[in-house]
């Protein structure tokens, strides 16, 4: 078993597991780490534990430190410094008559790489791009191409539920989403209530699928031809929470069943 401490990177919000280095470390805490070399910033999110060998990518990288009044100094320095960086990098891309539309720059909290994030609908050669912001920044540049569900991620905003984005706030990494998963809990196919602000669908959609899926086993399946009590129909829907069906009957219109009344699929 090996000490453990879990941090984000509010920049990249890539998570890590890190070695406490005997340092006495509280969720929330501000803390240096390092990895190939480089010093990070990151948030403590879950404090030192015990944890498997065998669940873990070993060496650890190691928390170096809690982020001092230094490290403050040079964060705030680096974000100023990355704000002219990322306009300079709007600028020298429009000369170069390049399609990027940039959304975001950070540095290394040791300055030892500055990365830009883009969108763009196609591939770009931004080698001259990349040439020119080295020789101006004296560091290592890289430029990383993302799509519109990475761009929320990073900018954030309100989902249709009222609350800030799930991939903004504590999502790590984007699940497969479906349309079937909509259709498995009975939502309307309307783009503007299953997408979310970037375009793609609901990521939530995911939280509740198995749940519905687990419900309805016991259901007959929406649109099948069953026979209940009152004779042969069509079932027309369902309310798994209330465990209850409703099947048109024809002349005899639509009838709702509790789950168990009847015999079964015909």
């Amino acid at each position: 078993m090996i000490d453990v401490v879990v941090a984000i990177d509010d920049n990249s919000k890539n998570v890590y597991y890190l070695s406490s280095n005997s340092l006495n470390l509280k969720i929330n805490d501000n803390i240096v780490f390092e990895i190939d070399g480089s010093e990070f910033v990151g948030r403590v999110t879950k404090e030192k534990y015990l944890e498997k060998k065998e669940n873990l990518v070993l060496p650890l990288n190691k928390v170096l430190r809690k982020v001092n009044n230094a490290d403050l100094k040079r964060i705030s320095n680096n974000k100023r410094l990355a704000e002219k960086a990322l306009n300079d990098a709007k600028k020298l891309s429009k000369e170069l008559n390049l399609d990027m539309n940039f959304i975001d720059a950070y540095f290394f909290l040791d300055n030892s790489q500055l990365i830009f994030y883009f969108l763009s609908d196609t591939r770009v050669d931004f080698r001259d791009l990349v040439k020119k912001l080295a020789q101006k920044y004296k560091t290592r540049i890289e430029l990383r191409q993302i799509g519109v569900r990475d761009k929320a991620k990073k900018i954030g905003g309100i989902g249709p539920c009222g609350l800030f984005l799930c991939c903004n706030t504590f999502l790590t990494d984007f699940n497969s989403v479906s349309i079937n998963m909509a259709k498995n809990q009975m939502l309307a196919l309307n783009p503007s209530k299953i997408n979310g602000i970037c375009g793609r669908l609901l990521c939530c959609l995911g939280y509740e699928n198995e749940t519905y899926t687990e419900l309805k086993k016991d259901f007959p399946k929406l649109g099948n031809v069953i026979k209940t009590s009152q004779g042969l129909g069509k079932v027309v829907n369902i309310d798994v929470f209330n465990k209850k069906y409703s099947v048109d009957l024809k002349e005899k219109g639509i009838i709702t069943f509790s789950l168990g009344d009847n015999d079964g699929e015909a």
